[in-house]
């Protein structure tokens, strides 16, 4: 009879497990038919994960995609799958680790000494780890947001030229749990103190409020221009953001949230649908989520979005003032 009652049991798990897969975790697909010849796009952390499958499907389109990566062999790797796939050599290699703003730097030099436009910027790559940058900036902050503020900000005057032009940052949902202390920021160069599974789980929603914070204020210095900005939740995916977490997350955690996982096709939705829908550009500085806006009071705080913007400017070198600067006497922003 136990025997009986643990096979009931289990047979209703699974039929729950696929019963959420039709219903709550099933995910919007992007609906727009846009191609993109002639166009190109960046996209970071593409070789793997929803970065490659975003790369992939703007490669089938016909873009001239950068793959914006860390590791050579895991990009050539995804290259070599997405060019069979989609049969777009144009399909290219270029190196960049988020967590030293030197590479940063390096990448935005030789992207614009080689490459003569850009229409898409997709901010993708995120981590759960441990650790600091070699600038000496928490891992999770470094990579999730400064290494991110710092490229797109180098690469501003090519997306304006190119325009209309979009960049795309995807955040998360945890960001509902996160929040900026600008005291240990400033003083630790971390978004919080501790590098226990569970304080890395609260500074990578931190982190993920940044992204958010990030694009808000963005929006509002690119007002005048031909360029607009998005920012996202791409649900809760299937990827390998934690591998490099420790062993009580493992064995607890992953677990836990393993049944309401979706995978990377699904997860990639809501990127191509800030990069490629028409007719959203009024939108310009919102947070979407399963292919449509939301609003949020929290990650819209104009005063917080603006003092995160300035001491990510000071972190990354006061020469970056003479990029982008909010005009103080008007409504509008100013380009220097």
């Amino acid at each position: 009879m136990m025997l009986l009652e643990l096979l009931l049991f289990g047979a209703a798990l699974v039929g729950l497990y696929f019963l959420l897969h039709l219903t709550v975790l099933k995910m919007p697909r992007c609906k727009s038919d846009v191609t993109l010849n002639g166009k190109t796009a960046i996209v970071t952390g593409a070789n793997t994960g929803i970065g490659k499958t975003t790369a992939m499907d703007l490669a089938r389109r016909g873009a001239r995609v950068i793959m914006a990566c860390r590791d050579r062999g895991r990009a050539e790797a995804a290259i070599k799958d997405i060019v069979q796939e989609t049969g777009n050599n144009q399909v290219v290699f270029m190196q960049l680790d988020l967590s030293s703003l030197k590479s940063v730097r390096s990448f935005a030099e030789n992207f614009l000494r080689l490459e003569s436009r850009l229409d898409l910027l997709i901010n993708n790559a995120g981590l759960l780890s441990k650790g600091k940058t070699e600038d000496g900036f928490g891992m999770i902050f470094g990579v999730n947001h400064l290494g991110h503020f710092l490229l797109t900000v180098l690469l501003l005057d090519r997306l304006k030229a190119s325009g209309p032009s979009r960049i795309v940052t995807v955040s998360s949902d945890g960001h509902k749990g996160g929040k900026v202390d600008f005291n240990c920021l400033t003083t630790h160069r971390d978004l919080s103190l501790g590098d226990n599974d569970f304080q890395l789980l609260k500074n990578y929603c931190h982190s993920k409020l940044c992204n958010i914070l990030f694009t808000t204020e963005l929006a509002k210095r690119l007002q005048d221009s031909d360029v607009t900005c998005y920012s996202l939740h791409p649900g809760i995916i299937k990827t390998e953001i934690a591998r490099n977490t420790g062993f009580l997350w493992k064995l607890v955690v992953t677990p836990i949230f393993a049944p309401f996982l979706v995978d990377a096709e699904s997860g990639a939705q809501t990127t191509l649908h800030c990069a490629l829908e028409p007719g959203i550009e009024h939108l310009s500085g919102h947070y979407f989520s399963s292919c449509a806006p939301l609003t949020n009071l929290k990650a819209r705080d104009d005063a917080t979005a603006k003092k995160l913007w300035e001491l990510s400017e000071s972190f990354c070198g006061h020469h970056l003032r003479g990029y982008i600067k909010r005009n103080t006497t008007s409504d509008g922003p100013s380009f220097l």
